[in-house]
């Protein structure tokens, strides 16, 4: 395929405040996994910048190979039974007001990470709680026991990203099923909790079906929506289709906040936890 040249309007700038290399110190010092780092977010400079990050537990290796992710992918070490309490130190630490927890997909465990998931969220509560949480979690095989572990632990925002829309999930997504990933966010949303979801637009999807995923979010119950574009990693990645304008972003969000959508995060450099702290307080 061709190489697409990227747009000037997706050129990062890496922040380097005081509160960047503090919050990278606390990163590096007590050995955090954040999927701002392993996930190369084009957001990380803005969001160190001021003190918040995404925090990934379960380790750094991932049991799925997704064609658009760059978290490394393999046979993960045994968990670290003092990650919960770590993180919550890290995050009480951090004085943050909102914490984003998010997890490589463990399907080499018994409970797919479950139960570890539940542990870092108690941890949370108990050593932070004037800290608002938002979960996004992997499908856990759509096990609705397994998920409601997680649900149970009741944070803010529970979250599962869609990443693409139906026809193009089998060629991007190594084992996750859309039809899955929509019972995530169902019994989420059953469940009482803010459910949110993210996709990635740029590779190769059609507006309508855009839109066509808008609306199978809302029949099952997403309140929040992220639409950011797809960036390839590297060359042995998904490749990108299509660099979307950000006026086509701007129409998105509208679309979206007129289907029904509660927030719309629409924009190149959105992802999944952009802006999080401020989802809770426009609720």
């Amino acid at each position: 395929m061709t190489h697409i040249r990227k747009p000037d309007w997706l050129k990062i700038q890496i922040g380097t405040n005081a509160r960047y290399t503090e919050t990278k110190r606390i990163v590096d010092t007590h050995k955090l996994h954040t999927i701002c780092s392993s996930g190369r977010c084009p957001n990380l400079g803005e969001c160190w910048g001021k003190g918040t990050a995404t925090f990934m537990i379960g380790g750094a290796i991932c049991t799925r190979s997704c064609k658009f992710c760059n978290t490394q992918t393999g046979r993960p070490l045994p968990l670290d039974p003092e990650e919960p309490l770590r993180v919550a130190q890290s995050i009480q630490l951090m004085k943050l007001d909102h914490a984003v927890i998010t997890s490589v997909d463990r399907d080499d465990l018994k409970d797919l990470g479950a139960s570890h998931w539940a542990a870092t969220l108690m941890a949370i509560r108990k050593l932070c709680p004037d800290t608002t949480i938002e979960a996004l979690i992997p499908d856990f095989q759509g096990h609705s026991e397994l998920l409601q572990q997680v649900i149970e632990t009741r944070p803010d925002i529970l979250s599962h990203n869609l990443e693409t829309v139906r026809r193009l999930s089998p060629q991007v997504r190594s084992v996750a099923d859309y039809d899955t990933s929509l019972k995530v966010i169902r019994q989420i949303a059953e469940n009482g909790l803010k459910a949110k979801s993210g996709i990635m637009v740029g590779l190769g999807e059609t507006i309508e079906e855009v839109e066509e995923t808008m609306d199978d979010l809302l029949q099952n119950g997403c309140q929040i929506l992220t639409i950011g574009q797809y960036l390839q990693p590297t060359a042995k990645h998904y490749p990108v289709a299509e660099y979307i304008h950000p006026d086509q972003f701007k129409k998105f969000k509208e679309i979206g906040e007129a289907k029904g959508f509660e927030i719309v995060e629409s924009g190149p450099l959105v992802r999944s936890s952009y802006h999080a702290e401020k989802h809770l307080r426009r609720q």
